[in-house]
């Protein structure tokens, strides 16, 4: 399945150095704008847009490509120190673009040959000398700081800089999304209800809410051979059980093309979905049709997430926008006696993380949900994984809430959910009891890998607080 491809995150680059170093030592300024380009062309591996706005020497140089970077709109600007600079040449670009700023001190090889330098080969060095300056007058502009040390090559130093990378696509997709929300409230479930004027306020971006109905006429207009291609396509995707009725399999097929017909027309980056229905009525069954075309629309790069979840569905988007997929979850049951916590959900889930070919399993019964058709199965990846939720305060304030622990193998329920056994180090009773009360809802994303330390950078750049359960 082809993914839908992201808006490519937008970084603004800015390098420079003192300017009264150059007539005193002439070698210095090639050598620095030579480090400058190799900055350059690495940030342009990590999938983004570089902006670059070049070399500065002064404070009325820096105040230029304070202005370039300003007008490019960047998700994240990077200040090169490639020697001692002022802060008065930085601290421009800081304030006026609106941009999160990271400054990277890199010098060029591990250490210096001490017993040939001189000064000016020194000087070349000497980017961690404005640091302190640089933290000292940010905190005293009201900007926040951040930074990453080492020298051009070291790998470490990439790895740290390129969290901060995936963590400004994470905040672009925030400012520039688009999230659906679907339907109605799951009734009685407090925790998931979301105002979303704080989505708007707190992470930017539209939340465009949209009605059934809305869903219902496009489901009406999709033809029984775009139907029978949607089937052809989920063969090859899915194993389908001996439960899968043909007419609830077409059914899902056909409210899957009418799904992505729907994210098209509203430009959707995410969607969160719940519609009750009665008595096997359109809407109903509309409402019982989503978990076919949701999983597929996740894998593809557009969370959805059952019961009206909006803070689930971003959760999801950020776990996708860093690689980790991102599967609609919640608790199951404790398993005492091996020592893991068995979670997943019969909703959407993200194909990318499965350990095996995902299955289609034919459901009679929806539990606590009207309507009937087919789900998805799969146990995630075993390894490690990283469970995050979008929590809400009683202040309205988002934080997020975080564990790493590790899919293990071990027997499954063959319901139609993603259940995946997962070993947290610990008791899993006292993993359940911290993580409760951490203040996540009842759903949260599961996605693959150890994720903590992006999800610090992720917080950082959102404004969120990251509270990461460990027991």
């Amino acid at each position: 399945m082809e993914r839908i491809t992201p808006r490519r995150t937008r970084v603004g680059l800015v390098a420079g150095g003192l300017g009264a170093y150059w007539p005193q030592f002439p070698e210095l300024l090639p050598q620095l704008q030579t480090s400058a380009r190799r900055v350059a062309e690495r940030l342009s591996g990590m999938d983004c847009e570089v902006v670059d706005a070049g070399f500065v020497s002064d404070e009325r140089e820096g105040a230029a490509a304070a202005e370039k970077l300003r007008a490019a709109d960047c998700d994240l600007i990077i200040g090169f120190l490639t020697t001692y600079l002022t802060s008065s040449m930085l601290a421009p670009i800081a304030q006026r673009s609106g941009s999160p700023v990271l400054l990277l001190n890199l010098q060029p090889t591990e250490a210096m040959d001490h017993a040939t330098f001189d000064t000016g080969a020194w000087l070349a060095y000497c980017g961690a000398c404005p640091l302190p300056e640089m933290a000292n007058a940010f905190r005293r502009a009201g900007v926040e700081f951040r930074s990453v040390s080492g020298y051009l090559e070291d790998e470490r130093a990439w790895t740290r800089i390129g969290r901060w990378i995936k963590a400004a696509g994470v905040r672009a997709a925030f400012r520039h999304g688009r999230h659906g929300l679907l339907g109605h409230l799951y009734p009685g479930m407090m925790d998931v209800a979301t105002d979303p004027t704080l989505v708007s306020a707190q992470l930017g971006g539209h939340v465009e809410i949209l009605e059934i109905d809305d869903l219902r006429v496009r489901v009406e207009k999709v033809t029984d051979a775009e139907t029978a291609a949607r089937m052809d396509l989920a063969r090859k995707v899915f194993e389908l059980d001996d439960s899968v009725v043909e007419e609830d399999f077409a059914w899902g097929a056909r409210v899957s093309v009418a799904l992505d017909r729907l994210v098209e027309d509203f430009s959707l980056d995410s969607l969160a979905y719940y519609h009750r229905g009665l008595d096997g009525e359109t809407h109903e069954r509309v409402g019982a049709g989503f978990i076919l075309g949701a999983s597929l629309l996740t894998a593809r790069g557009i969370p959805a997430a059952g019961e009206y979840e909006l803070r689930n569905s971003l959760a999801m988007l950020i776990l996708d926008r860093l690689g980790a997929g991102g599967s609609f979850t919640e608790l199951q049951a404790l398993n005492f006696r091996d020592n893991v916590v068995e979670m997943g959900h019969d909703g959407p889930a993200h194909l990318a993380i499965s350990a095996r070919r995902p299955l289609l399993r034919g459901l009679g019964v929806y539990h606590g949900k009207r309507g009937w058709g087919v789900s998805v199965e799969f146990d995630v990846k075993h390894g490690p994984v990283t469970l995050l939720g979008l929590g809400q305060e009683r202040d309205g304030r988002f934080v997020l809430v975080a564990s790493e622990g590790e899919v293990v193998p071990g027997p499954l329920l063959g319901i139609g959910n993603t259940t995946s056994r997962v070993d947290f180090g610990c008791d899993p009773g006292e993993w359940t009891d911290a993580w409760s009360g951490a203040g996540v809802n009842h759903h949260w994303a599961l996605g693959t890998g150890h994720r903590v330390a992006e999800l610090e950078a992720v917080g950082d750049l959102l404004g969120l607080e990251l509270r990461v359960v460990r027991v």
